[in-house]
C-alpha cells in the first residue's frame, strides 16, 4: 500500500505561480511512476504530468512550458511547479502513484486561479 498526501494548493491570480507537493509513504520502493491529475468542476479528471523512476517526464499539451514536475527521492515527494497560471487551471489537483499493478490516489488539493 502507498499513501499519498497533497499540499500547497490555494488561490492565486492569473499569471501567478503556485507549487503543489505530494508526500508518499508506505511501500514507496514499489512505485514506478507518479502522476499529477486535475479535475475541474463538471469536467472529467485529466492527466497533467507524470514522472518515472528514471526521471522521464511528460506533460499535457495544455500545461507544457508552464508546469514542471519533479521528484525528491530523499524526501519521497513529488512536486508540480505551476507558472503563468490561467483561470482554466482551476481544479482539484490529485497525485497518483503506480507500481505497475495497482494505483494509489491522494485526496487532492484545490487550486483556484482568479482572473
Amino acid at each position: 500500500q502507498v499513501q499519498l498526501v497533497e499540499s500547497g494548493g490555494g488561490l492565486v491570480q492569473a499569471g501567478g505561480s503556485l507549487r503543489v507537493s505530494c508526500a508518499a509513504s508506505g511501500s514507496i520502493a514499489s512505485i514506478k511512476v507518479m502522476y499529477w491529475y486535475r479535475q475541474a468542476p463538471g469536467k472529467q479528471r485529466e492527466l497533467v504530468a507524470f514522472i518515472t523512476n528514471g526521471g522521464s517526464t511528460n506533460y499535457a499539451d495544455s500545461v507544457k512550458g508552464r508546469f514542471t514536475i519533479s521528484r525528491d527521492n530523499a524526501k519521497n515527494t513529488i512536486g508540480l511547479q505551476m507558472n503563468s497560471l490561467k483561470p482554466d487551471d482551476t481544479a482539484v489537483y490529485y497525485c497518483k502513484a503506480s507500481d505497475g499493478l495497482f494505483e494509489f490516489w491522494g485526496q487532492g488539493t484545490q487550486v483556484t486561479v482568479s482572473s
